[in-house]
């Protein structure tokens, strides 16, 4: 399917990006290589979208669907502790996610698509994201209109997974990943001598029942057949020994695997921090700090990805899960709200270090396996063939 030298090329352009890792919005160093890869394949290239995005279009002289392919650029603020021999080259920034593989592998893509471009029926959109990590890159590249002109009909992308057999392809209908709602929570009460509470109001007694009835939305509001948690992953309140506190600060994060069980928790949210305020007579803001919906793929869609990396690839093996591999967030989903297709992983092996780890390295030998996806589904929406 892909050439020997074309292996090689993005292999080696995936270990020049692990060297230079560059955070969300911070982009601009693997935009650069992304755009000339793109223009020396004859793609149309439009840069400078959502900061440092980029897209490629590639058109074909027949008619046909406009379809999508994604891949994220960002890298994570970890040092890297792997010892390779083309590790970060950036103290405290590194590829821990994959992310320089997802970019090598639409790359990789790109080659096969250009050498075909001649029975392609319709249109090719490569899609290259900034700041999917915690910066819903996604999120703005829509609203700056990467699903238009021409429009979009269906989209897909994926992610490796550490712990899963190298070269696995495997799909998750329906919930898929988990959504992400963090919140801080500040609640005000009156400040007074630890000996004396009656004449205080103390903040970390309310803030401490909101901590115990959060996981109440988990045991009793959200069905116990659907997937949710809630963490309290900060709680700051006073410095002095004796003395009751004006404030204390919540950071609470919440994972949800559907738009209904999201509603269920992070929806209802507010309502356990007002009840307790009020019920002690506390004030207390509470600001959305970082939100993105759960990752739901369309079954239909979920087949398409099978049956496409099926074609191309009958001797890989090739699974549909029912159960959600992961809680964690992925910001694919805010593609997935405008238009239909599917988010699929492929193993990364089941010996490496895992995502977010600071001897994690995307395996190399998967690439032609996750390019091939994106082939087999070129070839079952737009007719291309080899």
């Amino acid at each position: 399917m892909f050439t020997k030298e074309e292996i090689e090329y993005v292999t080696q352009l995936r270990r020049d990006i692990h060297q230079h890792p560059e955070l969300k919005y911070e982009e601009s160093r693997t935009s650069e290589i992304v755009r000339q890869v793109l223009e020396n394949l004859g793609y149309q290239v439009q840069t400078g979208i959502a900061g440092t995005g980029v897209v490629g279009l590639l058109e074909g002289k027949q008619p046909g669907p406009c379809i999508a392919f994604r891949a994220d650029m960002d890298a994570l603020p970890i040092l890297e502790k792997t010892g390779l021999s083309y590790a970060s080259k950036h103290e405290g920034k590194m590829h821990a996610c994959g992310h320089d593989g997802h970019t090598a592998t639409l790359l990789l893509a790109a080659h096969w698509l250009a050498r075909h471009k001649e029975s392609l029926h319709g249109t090719i959109k490569l899609i290259f994201q900034p700041a999917e990590e915690g910066g819903n890159g996604a999120e703005k590249m829509v609203r700056e209109g990467v699903l238009e002109n021409p429009k979009v009909e269906a989209v897909f992308g994926y992610h490796n997974r550490p712990g899963f057999a190298s070269n696995l392809i495997f799909v998750k209908p329906n919930s898929a990943m988990g959504g992400n709602d963090t919140f801080d929570v500040v609640i005000k009460g009156k400040a007074g001598h630890s000996a004396m509470p009656h004449l205080a109001n103390d903040p970390i007694y309310i803030a401490a029942n909101i901590v115990q009835q959060t996981q109440g939305l988990v045991g009793r509001s959200k069905s116990p057949l659907k997937h949710g948690v809630i963490t309290v992953s900060k709680f700051h309140a006073g410095s002095a020994d004796n003395v009751i506190p004006e404030t204390a600060e919540l950071t609470i994060n919440i994972r949800s695997d559907s738009p209904e069980s999201r509603e269920q928790l992070a929806g209802r949210l507010e309502n356990i921090v007002k009840g307790n305020c009020l019920a002690f007579g506390a004030e207390y803001t509470m600001t959305a700090k970082h939100s993105v919906p759960p990752l739901c793929n369309p079954p239909a869609y979920a087949d398409v990805v099978l049956e496409a990396a099926r074609k191309v690839m009958p001797n890989h093996a090739i699974e549909k899960l029912d159960y959600m591999p992961t809680m964690g967030a992925e910001d694919f989903a805010f593609y997935l709200e405008k238009v239909p297709g599917c988010f699929f992983f492929i193993g990364n092996g089941t010996d490496c270090a895992y995502l977010h780890n600071e001897k994690y390295n995307f395996n190399d030998d998967i690439l032609s396996t996750a390019a091939g996806v994106f082939v087999g589904l070129a070839q079952h929406y737009c007719g291309i063939q080899n």
